[in-house]
């Protein structure tokens, strides 16, 4: 059986932040306001994780109310949600996941987001697709206010699976 999943997730951009992407600090003057690391890319993931098993989103497993979330590695956050795919009997096909961001350029950091990403899904690397684009100058994202990250994945039942 295989199940499919989409995320989203939008976060501002700050100044007297880290920009994290994937799990990867990104050079950059801004980054993301949030109650973790804010890392958009990642929470998108994982909501799509989550999504395709019908098991709520991030805030529902990982709460912004709860103190020990604050500042929390979205990387050890995807890793629990990993966890709880793997206990339902599943394991992730693959992702296809897409940062939207007028700047900072991305071009140069996807390939350690990917290794990242495949680590904690225990996935090869050919499985994790991600990539970058802007809008144009046009939206929030456009006008550098923010950063946003949607990701589609698949999720196959592991008696499924060779």
């Amino acid at each position: 059986m295989i199940r499919i999943g989409h995320g989203y997730d939008v976060h501002q951009l700050t100044e007297n932040r880290k920009l994290i992407l994937g799990g990867v600090e990104i050079p950059h003057y801004l980054g993301l306001l949030g109650h973790s690391d804010a890392d958009v890319l990642l929470h998108a993931i994982s909501d799509a994780l989550l999504g395709a098993l019908a098991l709520g989103d991030i805030g529902k497993h990982f709460p912004d109310t709860d103190p020990k979330y604050k500042n929390a590695n979205s990387l050890n956050l995807l890793q629990q949600v990993i966890i709880l795919i793997e206990q339902q009997g599943y394991q992730l096909g693959n992702l296809d996941a897409i940062i939207i961001a007028q700047k900072p350029k991305l071009a140069d950091y996807i390939f350690n987001m990917r290794e990242n990403i495949a680590k904690i899904c225990h996935a090869d690397i050919s499985q994790i697709s991600i990539k970058a684009t802007t809008e144009e100058r046009l939206g929030f994202t456009g006008r550098q206010e923010g950063i946003s990250a949607h990701c589609v994945a698949l999720l196959i039942k592991q008696d499924n699976c060779t």
